[in-house]
């Protein structure tokens, strides 16, 4: 299984916007061979504000893929193209952590 942690920056305000066609992405990675986790998250509330805080320009996307072919395939699917085009002027930076589980 291989796993990924994906840090997307938005343009100051854009997050919600952001989220709205990350959102309705969802469904056609959900959909896509391999995929087996795939949401986007942000800072819980309630909790005090730490240097841990993503805050209000950042949300996190915790993904779980069956291969890293799987993984390579999500990559250039016909939707992450459009969705990437669609989100390009919104996007401030991303940083994307491929790991994998550790043998004990």
């Amino acid at each position: 299984m291989i796993h990924v942690v994906a840090i997307i920056t938005t343009q100051p305000g854009q997050r919600a916007a952001l989220l709205a066609a990350f959102n309705a992405n969802v469904p056609a990675v959900l959909a896509e061979d391999g995929c087996i986790e795939y949401v986007a998250t942000i800072d819980a509330a309630g909790i005090p504000t730490s240097k841990g805080n993503v805050g209000p320009d950042t949300f996190v996307v915790v993904e779980k893929w069956a291969s890293l072919d799987a993984l390579r395939a999500h990559a250039v699917a016909p939707h992450m193209q459009a969705y990437a085009a669609k989100t390009k002027e919104m996007l401030a930076g991303r940083v994307i952590h491929v790991l994998e589980p550790v043998d004990v």
